[in-house]
């Protein structure tokens, strides 16, 4: 019964995780504005930025 309720645990957690939209906008936005408050700014907007990035640059 134990591994099932961690298994359970770690599922949920991955799926709530970070995506890889929101990592890949903190890290260009990271580079671009040497800010931690921008980066995580941009890595709620997630694939949003990064296509505004894109379009751009």
């Amino acid at each position: 019964m134990e591994q099932n309720s961690s298994t359970t645990v770690i599922q949920k957690t991955v799926r709530s995780g970070i995506t890889f939209g929101s990592a890949l906008a903190m890290v260009i936005s990271y580079t671009t504005w040497h800010s931690v408050g921008w980066a995580i700014v941009h890595g709620l907007l997630s694939w949003v930025y990064v296509a505004y990035f894109v379009i751009r640059y």
